[in-house]
């Protein structure tokens, strides 16, 4: 990696343990949820990720300010809602509504490098894929695709574009896959039990920017 990405990786480490000590607290708890909770398996997740987040956006897009900047900013509220959403099930409004219409114009200006002049395809697939999968989700009563997943992918799609959202939601979809039926199978879950699917549509965004130039 380089210097950048080495800086930015720690940077994100110290923000993902942050922001695991933040959703102990907020959004304000239902009765469900306890505050305060202790520094666990969630810290850890929480972490890691932050560094591997911010270390993609320091070998991505050193070359461009700007969009080192506006990817940095957008990943601090992912590595948020991933936190609030491994704690308390919630994908806050504050951390995914604002990014819709402020992706909309960094990809109106252009200036984004992963959209490019390829914007109408990055608008259906933001309107398409979150319409999908909610619908699709319906007939089941303990769904794990909620409305905070639908708020996420709109800002997603005109952040990553059409190729790569379609690549992230697939990438997020495996890696649910993968540790829902480790936890099936360790019994640490059951079939009726209810996981939220932000966090892996969150590790999904990262990876399709990390896998794909």
């Amino acid at each position: 990696m380089t210097p950048l990405a080495i800086v930015l990786a720690i940077a994100g480490l110290v923000l993902g343990v942050a922001s695991d000590r933040l959703a102990t607290r907020w959004p304000e708890h239902d009765e469900e949820f306890v505050a305060g909770r202790r520094i666990g398996w969630r810290t850890v997740v929480c972490g890691a990720f932050g560094a591997f987040a911010f270390a993609v956006v320091g070998i991505r897009f050193e070359a461009d300010p700007l969009a080192l900047a506006v990817f940095g900013a957008w990943f601090a509220t992912l590595v948020v809602g991933l936190a609030t959403d491994l704690d308390q099930r919630l994908l806050p409004d504050v951390l995914t509504i604002p990014v819709i219409p402020l992706a909309l114009v960094y990809d109106l200006t252009g200036r984004n490098p992963l959209v490019g002049a390829e914007i109408v395809p990055a608008i259906l697939i933001a309107v398409g894929i979150p319409a999908l999968l909610y619908v699709g989700s319906l007939p089941f009563e303990a769904g794990a695709f909620g409305i905070g997943d639908v708020k996420l992918l709109g800002g997603v799609g005109l952040m990553l574009g059409f190729i790569r959202t379609i690549t992230g939601v697939a990438s997020g979809a495996f890696a649910a896959g993968l540790v829902l039926a480790v936890l099936l199978v360790t019994r640490r879950i059951t079939l009726k039990t209810y996981v939220p699917y932000g966090p892996f549509l969150i590790f999904g965004t990262v990876w399709a920017i990390f896998v794909r130039t």
